[in-house]
C-alpha cells in the first residue's frame, strides 16, 4: 500500500523514538519460549485472516484504553506488530508515553513475516483474542 508523504514523514519521526526487532529475532524468542507479549495491533478483520503464531490481538483502536488491564506490569516485555511496521511503531510510542518501558515494534510487520514463511495461525472459535502468556 502506498502511503501519503505526510504519513511517511510522521512514521519516520516516530520510529526514531521506538526500538525495532526483526522478524527472525521474534521467531527466535518464540522458539526459545522467552516470556513476552506478542501483540497484533491490526484491525479485527486482519487478525481473523491470520496472524503470527503465538500472537494475541489488541487492536490499535483500543490498546491504549485496555492495555493496563491486560498487561498491568509496566516493565513486561512487549513486541507489537501490524501489517508493515507503521501502526505498531505509532502504538509503541503511545504506550511508552503511558509508562511501558520494554516495548519493541516488529520491523516489516506481518507482511515480512509471511514473505519469510514464518509460522502463522488463524483464531480458533471461542478462544479470546487476548490471552496472557503462561508464566
Amino acid at each position: 500500500m502506498k502511503h501519503s508523504e505526510a504519513f511517511e514523514k510522521l512514521v519516520a519521526d516516530i520510529k526514531s523514538q521506538v526500538r525495532e526487532i526483526s522478524t527472525e529475532e521474534v521467531l527466535k524468542r518464540l522458539d526459545c519460549k522467552d516470556e513476552f507479549h506478542l501483540i497484533d495491533v491490526r484491525e479485527d478483520h486482519e487478525w481473523l485472516e491470520g496472524h503470527a503464531k503465538g500472537a494475541c490481538h489488541i487492536g490499535r483502536g483500543i490498546i491504549e484504553r485496555d492495555i493496563e488491564k491486560l498487561i498491568p506490569d509496566y516493565n513486561a516485555p512487549i513486541v507489537l506488530y501490524c501489517g508493515g511496521g507503521y501502526r505498531s511503531a505509532l502504538t509503541a510510542v503511545n504506550i511508552q508515553k503511558m509508562g511501558y518501558t520494554n516495548v519493541l515494534s516488529m520491523a516489516g510487520g506481518i507482511r515480512e513475516w509471511r514473505e519469510k514463511g514464518l509460522p502463522e495461525e488463524t483464531p480458533r472459535e471461542g478462544v479470546p483474542a487476548y490471552v496472557a502468556p503462561a508464566k
